[in-house]
């Protein structure tokens, strides 16, 4: 009896798993999320009532949709609860739950509002690339952080020398460490430097140097660092991902050498 409810049980989770796999599903899913922040996008512009009707009932359709989606998810799941056993499968049922409560005329529209704009990130749950992407960021963050620590010391450190020599020049830009760091990271974005450089060089005429030393550690060479363990951590991602999807896989050339070595041992048997 168990047995036959335990079979009756994986057909059932195999239907759903088969829509969910489906790539037209998929897509569907895809274009009512960008149909959602399309919709988010409408809202903030004057238009005429009518119209605003129509966008609030296909908001509605929407939350439907999103519950007959999660659903599926669910149902695709042989064992119920390592649907849970996911941030993302977790971060989504949130967001559908709390978009099916009817808040939008009470104190808490606002927190409808923002539930609504959230539904956006389902696209990082549905599209497995943009997961892929999402985690290595996050894998890369602790190596992050002493990159971003390194440049704060060196930001810090041309700030207290630009206080020094240049706060007589402008005070406006250098009266302060804290001004002369806000002022740092204005070069680092490139806006309008050269004329921060060329007010300090009618007085300093050196203090070029000041300025293409700090662009090239920080633009070029930090800039550089940090791109390259992000890429480092998404090969190493993208590697650990396809081992997952292949483990237990026997490729062709694994069959040829067990048939090879079926055919020495029968041949030493002869």
């Amino acid at each position: 009896m168990a047995s036959s409810l335990t079979q009756k049980t994986n057909r059932f989770a195999a239907v759903f798993l088969n829509i969910k796999q489906n790539k037209l599903f998929e897509s569907i899913v895809v274009a009512v999320i960008l149909f959602s922040a399309l919709m988010i996008g409408a809202k903030t512009y004057n238009i005429p009532p009518n119209l605003l009707t129509v966008i609030v009932w296909l908001d509605y359709a929407i939350t439907v949709f999103f519950l007959i989606e999660i659903s599926i998810r669910f149902f695709a799941e042989t064992r119920k609860i390592a649907f849970f056993k996911s941030g993302w499968n977790i971060f989504d049922t949130i967001i559908v739950v709390v978009s099916l409560i009817p808040i939008e005329d009470s104190e808490l529209a606002l927190v409808g509002r923002l539930i609504r704009i959230f539904r956006v990130l389902r696209m990082v749950s549905v599209i497995p690339e943009l997961r892929t992407l999402l985690n290595s960021l996050l894998r890369a963050l602790p190596q992050l952080g002493y990159v971003a620590l390194l440049m704060f010391i060196i930001v810090y450190i041309y700030a207290a020398v630009g206080t020094t020599f240049f706060a007589s020049v402008n005070k406006t830009l250098w009266g302060d460490i804290a001004i002369s760091m806000l002022t740092l990271f204005r070069i680092m974005t490139f806006e309008d430097w050269t004329d921060v450089m060329y007010e300090t060089m009618a007085v300093y005429p050196l203090s070029w140097i000041f300025y293409i030393s700090f662009i090239f550690l920080n633009a070029f060479a930090f800039l550089n660092m940090l791109i390259g363990i992000v890429v480092n951590v998404m090969e190493k991602e993208n590697a650990e991902q396809w081992q997952r999807e292949h483990a237990g896989e026997t490729t062709i050339q694994d069959l040829s050498d067990q048939i090879e070595e079926l055919k020495q041992l029968i041949t030493k048997q002869k």
